[in-house]
């Protein structure tokens, strides 16, 4: 298990009431489930909507359970954008 910062952008800073918090987790999986837990309702609905970027690296198409985070790391969560 591996400790960084997850940030939320737009829509999902809304809905978590947050710009960032710390994860405990080994996948991105593990990480969203947790969020999910700590914030039921709305982001949950948002992270269905959202891309993410783990260190910087777009996750794209992969599951998120085969996406391995990093001690230190960051996963920035993005919800679609107006005109982008």
């Amino acid at each position: 298990m591996c400790a960084g910062t997850i940030r939320y952008w737009a829509a999902a800073k809304a809905a978590a009431g947050t710009a960032e918090e710390p994860y405990a987790a080994a996948t991105l999986a593990e990480a969203l489930a947790a969020v999910r837990e700590r914030h039921p309702g709305e982001l949950t609905r948002v992270l269905q909507r959202c891309s993410f970027l783990v260190d910087g690296d777009p996750v794209g198409t992969r599951s998120h359970e085969t996406v391995r985070l990093a001690e230190g790391g960051t996963v920035e969560v993005l919800p679609p954008f107006a005109g982008g």
